[in-house]
């Protein structure tokens, strides 16, 4: 009977790991390691599964050799860098994706799109870790890396605004969306949430300003509608108030 491959035993690992297949992926993987395989890819599939399992210092190991084979292995050093905040050790898991993300940075003197996009999305998904953990600071940096790196502007600067409201850092969410709607016109629903909040801060007029313009743009754009039903009826009930 001929010996199955080790490209084989890869390939069908990776299949199983992306259908979230772990329970049949895993002894592969050790299957390769055993081989002594010496694929970063493979320990950092190990490391997810084992994360998965809740078994996080075997996830740590395994990330770690991931790194170790490859220091710039970015969905390693993200997945390391995910675990250390679950734990609690915050510096530590920032420091990880750092040390990746310059090393990385050397090797390529010359700026590469695809490059900078790829660790954009790494710091998207660091930040949006942090903010599910309520980390909004250490959130609001991560999305402002993403966003140095990243043509989507638009996507990353209402989690930069969704951040600041977090902090109650109120006239920073609106200078952002501010400079978002000037920028990006079309783009009704950073309008639609700059309405919203100059509402919430008393600014009923700025508020009608933002959702009649997303209106003007869009005539069936439904929150909208209905945000600027409800604050002309609180305008013409404090006018009728003063009357």
């Amino acid at each position: 009977m001929e010996a199955v491959s080790n490209d084989d035993m890869m390939t069908s690992a990776r299949e199983y790991f992306r259908e979230n297949k772990y329970s049949l992926a895993e002894p592969i993987l050790n299957q390769l390691i055993l081989k002594n395989a010496k694929s970063p890819e493979v320990f950092h599939m190990l490391g997810t599964i084992y994360y998965d399992q809740g078994k996080f210092n075997k996830a740590i190991r395994a990330f770690r050799r991931a790194l170790e084979l490859e220091p710039t292995y970015t969905d390693a050093s993200v997945g390391l860098s995910i675990i250390l905040n679950d734990i609690g050790k915050y510096e530590e898991g920032r420091k990880v994706f750092d040390e990746a993300r310059e090393l990385l940075a050397r090797q390529n003197s010359n700026e590469d799109p695809y490059i900078n996009e790829k660790f954009s999305i790494k710091h998207d998904e660091l930040g949006e870790m942090y903010f599910h953990h309520s980390r909004f600071k250490e959130a609001l940096e991560q999305y402002y890396k993403a966003l140095s790196l990243s043509n989507r502007k638009p996507e990353l600067t209402m989690k930069i605004v969704e951040c600041y409201l977090r902090l109650q850092e109120t006239e920073k969410a609106l200078r952002e969306l501010r400079n978002l709607v000037k920028e990006y016109t079309g783009f009704l629903s950073a309008r639609v949430r700059l309405g919203k909040i100059l509402y919430d801060t008393g600014d009923i007029a700025g508020a009608i300003e933002q959702w009649e313009a997303t209106t003007h743009r869009d005539p069936g754009h439904a929150e909208a509608q209905r945000l600027l039903r409800q604050a002309q009826a609180v305008t013409q009930q404090r006018g009728l108030a003063e009357l």
